[in-house]
């Protein structure tokens, strides 16, 4: 069965796209620890990181850090984090999330925002690709 990263992919389920090439997706989180937490995954469905391929994860690491420059442009932070923890969802994801303090990678702490902040949020990081 597809992962909901999958039906993501596939336009079977909507997003706030940030980026996508041939072999990787960005999209913005819809329940983010703060604003323009985005995650990034391989089109091809593999649960742990270290299962993919040298290739597709240094294919994955290069488009995260492509999206995360055009993230730290577009959103005041003092950094983008970089997280990948993946018990959510058995699809390979990076969390690229705009830090303000080290709380801003508790993922107790949520941030809510209305489909017209997501929308905003999604074209100003776009803007910077």
């Amino acid at each position: 069965m597809a992962s909901i990263f999958t039906k993501i992919v596939n336009g079977e389920i909507p997003s706030y796209k940030i980026a996508e090439d041939e072999n990787y997706y960005a999209f913005l989180d819809i329940s983010p620890n703060a604003v323009g937490h985005t995650l990034c995954i391989p089109k091809e469905e593999v649960d742990k990181i270290f299962d993919l391929s040298e290739e597709s994860y240094m294919g994955l690491m290069r488009f995260s850090r492509k999206v995360a420059i055009a993230i730290e442009k577009a959103i005041p932070c003092l950094r983008v984090g970089m997280t990948v923890i993946g018990l959510e969802v058995p699809h390979t994801h990076v969390h690229l999330i705009p830090l303000h303090g080290m709380n801003s990678m508790n993922f107790a702490n949520k941030q809510e925002l209305s489909p017209e902040d997501f929308e905003a949020v999604a074209a100003k990081i776009r803007a910077e690709l």
